[in-house]
């Protein structure tokens, strides 16, 4: 069976808020011009907003220049922010710290980023783009000449061995005269078109973190709609860069989550672990009692910073959004820059195809600059040092945020540097082992009724999308030298050391059916072995309201 292929003028890949936003400024720009462009979005979760993970607090600054009356037409920001507190954990209590600068939510308002992203693609939708979830981008097709051409969804119905199954359906072929790649944080065709055309080459590796989050229903008298706190220090050693946050939402709904920087040296340390030992912490825990937990879920994120933001064209295509890496680390917001980046490349493709007659292998090479004249450009250049600075530990990283932000003022005459993530690992036996608590199955769980959570499936007679360079390096490599650090970093289980009965011939067991899309794997495996592929589309999480 051959690949049916489609023409449109633009093709997005990932409905995200960087995505759907460059797709209603398209067709914005089509109403204003009287001209017809053909629009047409890729989403590999089951719908819009199904594989959507943040905290989030949103600055609504994009919002507010995109779809001016957003308010009007019902935009899901329904809890403005108040006051905002921020607090240093030691194992027994915690001191109020001042709020920096950059951590002001003013003006900013509690979300459900899923919510606002099944909001866009209505929006979206409605201007006339063609949004079609459950399909996975799992190939860049070129020209002859090496261009992108478009992408191709993924094959259904193929079985775990590679035989077509009789639900076998082959995948379809778009083709575009530009590819606009939105996949969010390390994204698995991203990674291939850095390779490709070396967009790399002049830039920082980028830095990554773990987010792992909760959604909560607590009691009424112990919710303060608005409500927002951030928290360093406890159960994080120092040379551990992360922390948590705690929004209350609206409906008696308390966002709570962990943040730890995949920078991390010990081998020892699980995210997942930390995350559940925070919630037990005496000033914590009794926001939790009485309340149940609804929803549970995790995403990497880029920590990069301008530094490490790549080459964003290439012939036939660009990035945008956490494909490139636009995040705010102290302001930790990267919503608003995400959807400015999106807008900024519709209107740099928008210039380029009005005329109808754009080359093959388009490249918009004035996105880059028209980006560097947006806000974006000056906020991460203001904010470049902090995230580096605390390689040198949580103190020595406090110390000099505060002298970055309050002496310099961000304009330091210098630049801090990046280190790639899975270099961070030290030996299992340079480290000490961390004894973790068993979970209580009232404020704290494990990882199995944290999946069920997330309502994670995939089609089971299908090929392991978490793929292996070389088959060996698990044990061989991995475990010898780390202990398996994959069973740690894994926010919901997926690796698995396993061996015989009588304890010998220890192998990796990988529980594919597990994975929630969050990358951490595909970024920490010290030895770069494990490589991330789409699953067949629709499969992975299902998150409501996160």
């Amino acid at each position: 069976m051959e690949r049916e292929s489609m023409e449109c003028d633009v093709v997005i890949v990932g409905a995200g808020p960087a995505g759907l936003s460059a797709a209603i400024r398209l067709k914005q720009l089509c109403a204003e011009t009287g001209t017809d462009l053909s629009v047409v979005v890729l989403e590999k979760g089951s719908e819009v907003g199904a594989h959507i993970l943040s905290g989030a607090v949103i600055e609504p600054r994009a919002l507010d220049e995109l779809i001016p009356d957003w308010k009007d037409k019902g935009a899901p920001l329904n809890t403005p922010a108040q006051d905002d507190t921020f607090l240093f954990l030691t194992k027994g209590g915690s001191y109020k710290l001042p709020t920096p600068p950059q951590m002001n939510n003013h003006g900013n308002y509690i979300v459900s980023l899923g919510n606002l992203c099944r909001w866009l693609g209505e929006q979206a939708e409605a201007l006339g783009v063609e949004i079609f979830p459950g399909f996975a981008a799992a190939e860049i097709l070129h020209h002859e000449d090496g261009s992108v051409k478009g992408v191709a969804t993924g094959d259904m119905g193929v079985g775990k061995n590679g035989e077509h199954t009789a639900n076998y359906t082959p995948g379809m072929e778009l083709h575009a005269k530009l590819t606009l790649f939105g996949e969010g944080c390390r994204g698995s065709l991203a990674k291939q078109l850095f390779e490709r055309f070396g967009l790399r080459e002049d830039c920082d590796p980028q830095t990554y973190a773990l987010g792992i989050k909760e959604l909560w229903e607590i009691a009424p008298e112990k919710h303060h709609e608005g409500k927002i706190v951030h928290s360093i220090g406890w159960p994080l050693s120092q040379d551990t860069y992360g922390g948590s946050f705690l929004y209350h939402l609206e409906g008696n709904q308390v966002a709570v989550g962990f943040v730890i920087g995949l920078d991390y040296p010990n081998p020892h340390l699980s995210p997942f672990d930390e995350f559940q030992r925070f919630k037990q912490h005496p000033d914590i825990r009794p926001i939790f009692e009485g309340g149940r937990r609804i929803s549970y879920g995790a995403r990497a994120l880029n920590e990069g910073g301008i530094q490490s933001i790549p080459e964003l064209t290439f012939p036939g295509g660009a990035m945008i959004g956490c494909s490139a890496g636009f995040l705010n680390v102290p302001k930790i917001k990267g919503t608003h820059n995400a959807m400015k980046s999106g807008m900024t490349a519709a209107e740099a493709a928008f210039d380029a195809l009005k005329t109808g007659d754009a080359p093959r292998g388009l490249n918009l090479v004035d996105y880059p600059e028209r980006l560097k004249k947006t806000w974006i450009w000056e906020e991460l250049h203001k904010v470049r040092n902090i995230r580096p600075a605390f390689r040198a530990g949580m103190w020595a990283g406090l110390a000099y945020s505060a002298i970055d932000t309050y002496l310099f003022k961000g304009k330091a005459p210098w630049t801090l540097h990046h280190h790639p993530d899975h270099e961070a690992l030290k030996p299992a036996d340079h480290c000490i082992p961390i004894d973790y608590p068993k979970p209580d199955g009232v404020i704290s769980f494990d990882k199995p009724s944290s999946v069920f959570l997330s309502n994670t499936n995939h089609e089971e007679n299908q090929p392991v999308h978490l793929t292996l360079r070389d088959g060996s390096v698990p044990v061989s490599y991995n475990l010898s030298m780390f202990d398996a650090p994959e069973q740690r970093y894994c926010p919901v289980g997926v690796y698995e050391i396993v061996r015989d009965d009588d304890g010998d011939n220890p192998r990796l067991q990988i529980n594919a059916q597990n994975c929630v899309h969050c990358k951490t794997c595909d970024i920490k495996d010290p030895s770069q072995n494990i490589n991330w592929v789409v699953p067949e589309g629709g499969g992975g999480p299902n998150y409501p309201n996160m």
